[in-house]
């Protein structure tokens, strides 16, 4: 039954960053993309010491979007073409970084005074060649904004794309799937038979498909064009993504995204040099680049 409905399964690396842990499925050495998809972190859960929270000093990035998305918890963003704007559960931040862009993730002051929460899925697409050096841009659609869809007792939040013949608003590059699925006790929902390539990801509670027991934190990558159905007894959050296959690779470098390897290898001279852009607010301090990166593409 697995090899009628999993291509692939992709078990999660861990990061301890202190105060709450990061679980990476995407970039792995078994995959790279799933869809626009080359990044995958689930954030927490966590909840931080009162007077702390997260700080991610301003870093760049090049040829991608980044996407945030928060189960729990507020994180304040900042970015190099002047944006700011405070993230909060069921919201979307779509950050482009096309040729360039820096910008930093710290929790409010109101959060720190309580003890932040930080719970949440953060992923990067990969844009289509033809969109890689466009100008940088930041979109927040909110909560209220993005479509529902109730079905035998799930609730699916559409983040990205069109799934079960809602449409998100959020700006889209490459043909992209994106959902937030809240199974009750008992509830089930058919997955959308759509897209090139789809991914399942339990990030909470307990889920399964057609049957097969889904391990929470694992990133289980679908045949193309099967019909299931999710289903969870007790209670679960899954998430959907994917969309069109990519005709050719991308390569992955600490924050850098490209189809090609001499312009990752600008990013970091640049990045080096200081000559990305300042973050306005938020420009005495930055991430130096790595020597070693924890995030790379697997040739």
């Amino acid at each position: 039954m697995t090899e009628d409905l999993i291509i692939q399964t992709i078990e999660p690396v861990t990061h301890d960053l202190g105060g709450f842990k990061v679980h990476r499925t995407l970039p792995s050495r078994p995959r790279t993309m799933v869809g626009p998809f080359i990044f995958f972190d689930q954030m927490g859960p966590a909840r931080l010491d009162i007077g702390t929270g997260i700080d991610v000093r301003p870093h760049p990035h090049i040829n991608l979007a980044t996407v945030t998305y928060l189960y729990a918890g507020a994180i304040d963003h900042r970015d190099s073409i002047g944006t700011f704007a405070t993230i909060e559960p069921g919201a979307v931040n779509l950050m482009t970084a096309g040729s360039g862009i820096v910008h930093s993730e710290r929790s409010p002051s109101a959060e720190r005074a309580i003890g932040p929460e930080l719970s949440g899925i953060q992923t990067w697409l990969a844009l289509p060649e033809a969109d890689e050096e466009m100008d940088a841009a930041f979109e927040h659609v909110a909560a209220a904004d993005l479509p529902i869809v109730q079905s035998g007792g799930a609730t699916a939040r559409i983040i990205m794309g069109e799934l079960w013949g809602a449409a998100a608003p959020t700006t889209t590059y490459a043909g992209t799937i994106y959902a937030d699925i809240a199974l009750a006790p008992g509830a089930s929902i058919p997955v959308d038979p759509g897209a090139d390539e789809r991914a399942v990801y339990v990030s909470m509670g307990e889920a399964s498909l057609d049957g097969l027991r889904l391990e929470p934190m694992t990133l289980y990558v679908l045949r193309p064009g099967i019909a299931a159905t999710l289903r969870s007894e007790q209670g679960g959050r899954v998430i959907l993504c994917g969309g069109e296959a990519f005709a050719t690779p991308r390569h992955v470098w600490w924050n850098f995204v490209s189809s090609s390897r001499d312009r990752i290898n600008q990013a970091k001279q640049d990045w080096t040099a200081g000559n990305f852009p300042k973050v306005p607010g938020d420009d005495k301090e930055w991430i130096p680049i790595p020597e070693v990166p924890k995030t790379v593409s697997y040739p």
